[in-house]
């Protein structure tokens, strides 16, 4: 199951939620227990993505001596 992002409209808080996508029930805010809230749009995120580009670069260097 997706974890989800919501935006509470009774109190503005933000908060994650472990769902089913064919889920059709309320989603309740864990801050102030209403059910009016909205799902937000999530960046992407991967482990490991930044740490592995920047450790592969980091031998690189200008004036190597490539020919």
């Amino acid at each position: 199951m997706p974890i989800f992002e919501y935006k509470c409209n009774a109190c503005g808080g933000k908060f994650e939620s472990l769902r089913s996508v064919s889920a059709n029930d309320p989603v309740i805010c864990p801050v102030c227990g209403s059910d009016q809230t909205t799902k937000l749009f999530s960046t992407f995120a991967s482990t490991g993505g930044s740490d592995s580009v920047q450790s592969a670069g980091s031998g690189c260097r200008s004036g190597s001596g490539f020919s």
